[in-house]
């Protein structure tokens, strides 16, 4: 089959499983993820699968991307911080509902290899830097969403502080792989709200700058 029609089946089994927003389907439609899995797994890129990027981290599978996605209930108006560019996939479907994205990725190497793919993809609203995900991106806030792709043990302060009034933001929360969910927060003037959506496994959100990592074999 070709990536087309891989990518069409992946779709249409994303649809089957929750993921109805067209505008998060053509986003979806529009992002080759092919580009975006390393080398040695290219073949399994429309696999719903998480898949690994180097650095001790991963792709997300993608009907988790479709739902958090969908989740984020984005407009093309939304200025939105992404804690964890990763290999740049999630940042690129992102890319393609708002009006901008600041993304903050901790591993250099990773960040290097995403701004790669997002010039040779010309996504020119994409501004993305190497720093720590717990401090956020405090000169650029507030923002109207936030999506973090790595599990907190609980929500963050400082990233709920990044919010705007009436802002969402979607992240995986939780200390253990079996025991991670998705949780919806929306600021309010006074306090926020909290919905948990469905369970995930997710690498843990850690604090600071890593050592410099290399990606070896799998980039």
């Amino acid at each position: 089959m070709t990536p087309e029609q891989l990518r069409a089946r992946m779709l249409a089994e994303l649809r089957k499983r929750g993921v109805f927003d067209k505008a998060v389907l053509e986003a979806l439609d529009s992002v080759p993820r092919e580009l975006f899995v390393a080398q040695p797994f290219a073949k399994r890129a429309f696999e719903n699968t998480a898949l690994p990027i180097g650095c001790g981290q991963t792709i997300s599978q993608p009907l988790v991307v479709g739902l958090m996605t969908q989740a984020l209930d984005l407009s093309d108006r939304h200025k939105v911080l992404e804690i964890g560019t990763g290999c740049g996939y999630q940042t690129a479907v992102l890319s393609r509902l708002c009006r901008r994205v600041y993304s903050i990725e901790r591993h250099a190497p990773l960040l290097e290899e995403a701004l790669y793919r997002f010039h040779a993809l010309k996504l020119r609203n994409i501004v993305a830097m190497e720093g720590d995900g717990y401090r956020g991106w405090p000169e650029q806030a507030p923002f109207e969403r936030i999506m973090v792709t790595a599990a907190a043990p609980d929500i963050p302060r400082s990233l709920v502080e990044h919010l705007a009034v009436g802002g969402l933001m979607i992240l995986p929360v939780g200390v253990h792989e079996d025991d991670q969910y998705v949780v919806r927060v929306r600021k309010l003037s006074t306090h926020i709200q909290t919905e948990t959506l469905f369970p995930v496994r997710f690498v843990p959100m850690v604090e600071g700058l890593p050592p410099r990592c290399t990606l070896g074999p799998q980039s």
